[in-house]
C-alpha cells in the first residue's frame, strides 16, 4: 500500500522572540509544500530518502540515539509499526520545495506531512491526532518546541498563537505577497534564544517596555490582517523589525537587505531566530516583481509566496 500527503511551509509574521515571554505571535502558512510518500514492506526496515540524505534502520533497532534531522519519521513509523503490529516495514520518501534550517517550517512541514502518510497506511487518524502525532515527532529534534510551526503547518492560513492560551485562526483575506531572501547565513536558533534570555535578565526594565510595545504591535496587526490593510501591516512589520534590533538578533548582512527590500514593497523583518537565516518582505500584485529584480540583481537569492490556506492534504 502506498500513501501520499502534503504540508505547507510556514513563516513567522510578527513576534518571534517576544512570544516566549507571554506576548503573542501571528504566524502564515506558505505555498511551498514538503510532500511524504510512504509504503509497507516487506522487509523489517524503516528507511526513509530525501534531499538531506538516506538512512535505513532496522525495525527492531532503537531510532532513540540518531543524531539525524530525519529522526522524527523513525519515531512515527516506530510508533506505527508497534500500534498495529506490522510485520514488516515502511519506506518512506520525502519531496520539498523548502530550503531546510532557514526558519521556513520545514521539519514542522515534514512531521504533519510524515504522520499523515505513515498513519494513512494503517488507519484514518482525524487531523487533532496527526497533529498531536506531528508535535510529537518534532519533539525528538526540538524538545522544546510549541506546535505551534506544526499547527500552522497543518491547518494553514494565519494563525495567532500565545503560550498561555494557544492558537486563534485570524480570518483574513491575504491579497497580499510575501517576498522570502535567504541571507545563506547559518544561524542555531537555541544560541539566538540563550542571547535574548541574556539581554533580558541584563535589561529587564527595557525588555518588559519591548514587550508590551509588541502586544500593541500585534493587536494592531490583527486588525490590519482583518481589513487586509498591506500598508499598515508593511508599517508594523518595520517597526517589529525594530524591536528585533533592541534585542540583538540583526547584523549589518540582514540590514542591508531589509533596506534594499523596502526600497519597493510596504516593509521588511527578520522571519525566525534571526542572526541569519531569512527575511520576509510584504508587498502586492504591483510590487513584489519589482521588489524579487531589485533583490536579484544584487545577487540576493528570493522568491515569492502567498498564504496557503489550505494545510494538510492527502492523497
Amino acid at each position: 500500500m502506498i500513501s501520499k500527503a502534503s504540508a505547507p511551509g510556514k513563516v513567522i509574521l510578527f513576534g518571534e522572540h517576544f512570544v516566549v515571554y507571554g506576548v503573542k505571535a501571528i504566524l502564515g502558512a506558505i505555498n511551498k509544500r514538503v510532500m511524504v510518500t510512504s509504503e509497507t514492506t516487506e522487509e523489517k526496515f524503516i528507511s526513509v530518502s530525501s534531499s538531506l540524505g538516506q538512512l535505513k534502520i532496522p525495525v527492531a533497532e532503537s531510532y532513540e540515539e540518531l543524531d539525524s534531522p530525519l529522526k522524527p519519521f523513525f519515531f512515527i513509523a516506530s510508533e506505527m509499526i508497534k500500534k498495529f503490529k506490522h510485520n514488516g516495514g515502511i519506506k518512506i520518501v520525502i519531496d520539498s520545495e523548502l530550503p531546510s534550517g532557514v526558519g521556513l517550517g520545514s521539519s514542522s512541514a515534514c512531521c504533519v506531512a510524515g504522520s499523515a502518510s505513515i498513519s494513512n497506511l494503517f488507519t484514518k487518524l482525524s487531523r487533532e491526532e496527526i497533529l498531536e502525532l506531528a508535535i510529537q515527532a518534532e519533539q525528538t529534534i526540538f524538545e522544546d518546541t510549541s506546535g505551534a510551526d506544526c499547527t500552522v503547518c497543518m491547518y494553514g492560513g494565519i494563525i495567532e498563537y500565545n503560550t498561555k492560551s494557544g492558537f486563534n485562526k485570524i480570518n483574513s483575506r491575504n491579497d497580499f505577497v510575501l517576498v522570502i531572501i535567504n541571507s545563506q547565513i547559518p544561524h542555531s536558533t537555541n544560541v539566538i534564544v540563550s542571547k535574548v534570555r541574556n539581554f533580558k535578565e541584563n535589561n529587564k526594565n527595557k525588555f518588559s517596555i519591548l514587550c508590551e510595545k509588541e502586544a500593541e504591535l500585534i493587536d494592531n496587526v490583527n486588525q490590519a490582517l482583518k481589513k487586509n490593510d498591506i500598508s499598515v501591516l508593511g508599517k508594523n512589520m518595520s517597526k517589529n523589525q525594530e524591536y528585533l534590533e533592541e534585542i540583538g538578533v540583526s547584523n549589518d548582512t540582514l540590514r542591508k537587505i531589509i533596506t534594499l527590500a523596502k526600497k519597493n514593497a510596504y516593509g521588511a523583518k527578520i522571519t525566525g531566530a534571526g542572526d541569519g537565516g531569512c527575511i520576509i518582505a510584504i508587498a502586492d500584485k504591483d510590487n513584489f516583481e519589482k521588489t524579487i529584480k531589485s533583490l536579484q540583481s544584487n545577487n540576493y537569492e528570493c522568491f515569492s509566496v502567498k498564504i496557503d490556506s489550505k494545510g494538510l492534504d492527502t492523497f
